[in-house]
C-alpha cells in the first residue's frame, strides 16, 4: 500500500512537470512492478501488455470509429445540422444557442470527439449568433460545452476506453449513453432558456423559418439519422458486435463523404494520418495504464481502499458522492484522458465492490469528464474554442459556459439520484 501511494503521488508529480501523461503510467507502473517482484518480471509484463494490446481484435473498434468521425467532419455535415436546428429554435429567445447544443449534439454522435466539434461548430455557429448580437459569452460558452456532449453521446471513445480498461460491455455502455446524452442535450437547452430569460440581450430571436424551409432543412439530415440508428440500433438488437459496427460506420462515412463530393485524395490521407496518429496516442495510453494498473493492483491499493471503506460507517452513495467531488476537483487540474487513465483503475474495484453497476459508474465518469473539458484552468474545449477564435479571450468563454457546468452538475446529481436513466436501456438488450 505505501509503495503504491508513493506511486500515485509520483505520477501526480510527473503529471505536473509536463510529462505526458502515456509515460508517466508506464514509467511509474514499471518502475513499481519491478520494485515489487524484479526486473526480468516487470520487463516481462510490459512486454506481455503491449503485445497483447496492440494484436487485442476487440480494440480495432477504436481505429474504425476514430476513421468514421475523419470522414464525417470532412462532410460538411455540421452545416446541415445547424441549418436543421436554427430552422425549429433559432426565432426563439436564446434559439441560435439552443440550435447550436442540438447540432453540436447531432455532429458528435456520429463525430465521437468534443474537440473536432467545438472547432468545426465554432466556424459554424458562431457567425450567424454574432449577426443577430449574441454575446460572445452565451456563443462561445454553448458551443465549448454543446461539444462536451460528444464524449457521451456513442459512439465514444472515452467509454470504449473505459470499457477496455474496466472489462464492461462497450455495446451497453453505447447504448447507457443515450438517454443521459439526451438529458445533457435538454438541461444545456434548459441553460440558455434560464440565461436569456434574465438577460434577454444575450440571445436575441433570430428569423423564423417557414414549414417550407423547415422541411427541406430536416431533408439534409436523414444521412445522419439513418447512420446513428444503424449503428447504435444494430447494437442494441444483437444484429452485429461494436467492432463490427466500428467497421460498417467507417465505411458508411466513407460513401457518405464521397456522395458529398468533399473528400478529395488530399482529404483522405489527412483522415488517414490524422486517425492513425489518434489510434497510435490512443493505444499507448492503454499500454501504460494496463501496467500501472497492475502495478496499483500487487501493491495493493484497491484491495486497501476497499477495506477501510468496508470499516467505516459511510454509505455507499456517500463515498461516491466523494469520488464524484474528486472528479471534479482533479477536473481543474488535469485534462480529461489523464483523468480517466489516472482514476479508473483505482476506483472501478472500490465501487464494484459495493455493488454498484459499472455501466451505470461509466456514465457517472464520463459525465463528470465532461464537466472538466469546460472547467478552469484546464479546460481543454475553451482553448480549442480560443484557437480557432482568437478574438473571443478565455475568460470570456469561460464566464459563458458557467451556467452549462451548473447544468452538468445536475445531471450528475439525477444520474446518482435515478441509476435508471443510465441503466434502462442496456437492461432491455438482447
Amino acid at each position: 500500500m505505501l509503495l503504491g501511494s508513493i506511486g500515485f503521488v509520483a505520477l501526480f508529480v510527473l503529471l505536473f512537470l509536463g510529462a505526458p501523461i502515456a509515460f508517466g503510467l508506464l514509467l511509474v507502473g514499471f518502475i513499481g512492478f519491478a520494485a515489487l517482484q524484479g526486473l526480468d518480471p516487470a520487463l516481462s509484463m510490459v512486454g506481455q501488455i503491449a503485445f497483447t494490446t496492440v494484436l487485442n481484435e476487440e480494440l480495432s473498434v477504436i481505429p474504425l470509429f476514430i476513421l468514421m468521425g475523419g470522414f464525417v467532419a470532412v462532410s460538411r455535415l455540421s452545416d446541415d445540422l445547424y441549418a436543421a436546428a436554427n430552422a425549429f429554435l433559432g426565432h426563439r429567445r436564446g434559439g441560435l444557442a439552443m440550435a447550436t447544443v442540438v447540432a453540436c449534439a447531432g455532429f458528435a454522435s456520429v463525430c465521437g470527439s468534443s474537440f473536432a466539434t467545438a472547432a468545426t461548430m465554432c466556424k459554424v455557429a458562431l457567425p450567424p449568433m454574432r449577426k443577430y448580437g449574441y454575446a460572445d459569452t452565451l456563443a462561445a460558452g454553448s458551443i465549448a460545452s454543446g461539444a462536451t456532449l460528444g464524449i457521451m453521446i456513442p459512439p465514444s471513445v472515452p467509454l470504449l476506453i473505459y470499457g477496455i480498461i474496466t472489462r464492461t460491455d462497450v455495446g451497453k455502455l453505447f447504448i447507457a449513453g443515450i438517454l443521459p446524452g439526451l438529458l445533457g442535450t435538454a438541461l444545456y437547452m434548459s441553460s440558455v432558456y434560464v440565461v436569456t430569460r434574465r438577460d434577454p440581450g444575450l440571445g436575441p430571436p433570430g428569423t423564423r423559418s417557414s414549414a417550407a424551409q423547415r422541411w427541406r432543412a430536416l431533408s439534409q439530415i436523414w444521412a445522419v439519422v439513418a447512420l446513428f440508428v444503424f449503428i447504435i440500433g444494430g447494437i442494441y438488437v444483437g444484429i452485429f458486435t461494436p467492432t463490427e459496427a466500428a467497421g460498417v460506420g467507417a465505411f458508411a462515412g466513407f460513401v457518405y463523404a464521397l456522395w458529398r463530393s468533399s473528400l478529395s485524395w488530399r482529404r483522405l490521407l489527412e483522415v488517414l494520418l490524422e486517425s492513425a496518429r489518434t489510434t497510435a496516442t490512443i493505444f499507448f495510453l492503454l499500454i501504460g495504464a494496463f501496467v500501472y494498473s497492475n502495478f496499483i493492483d500487487i501493491a495493493g491499493v484497491p484491495k486497501e481502499l476497499a477495506r477501510w471503506i468496508s470499516d467505516t460507517t459511510l454509505a455507499p452513495v456517500v463515498v461516491i458522492v466523494i469520488i464524484i467531488a474528486i472528479y471534479i476537483v482533479l477536473g481543474c487540474i488535469l485534462d480529461s484522458m489523464s483523468m480517466m487513465f489516472l482514476t479508473v483503475p483505482l476506483f472501478f474495484p472500490i465501487v464494484a465492490g459495493l455493488g454498484y453497476d459499472l455501466i451505470w459508474f461509466g456514465i457517472i465518469v464520463v459525465t463528470v469528464i465532461e464537466i472538466s473539458l469546460i472547467t478552469p484552468p484546464v479546460g481543454l474545449n475553451v482553448f480549442v474554442l480560443h484557437h480557432v477564435q482568437p478574438d473571443i479571450s478565455t475568460p470570456t468563454i469561460f464566464r459563458g459556459v458557467m451556467p452549462f457546468v451548473a447544468a452538468d452538475i445536475v445531471r450528475v446529481g439525477l444520474l446518482v439520484l435515478f441509476p435508471s436513466i443510465a441503466l434502462v436501456l442496456p437492461r432491455l438488450m438482447g
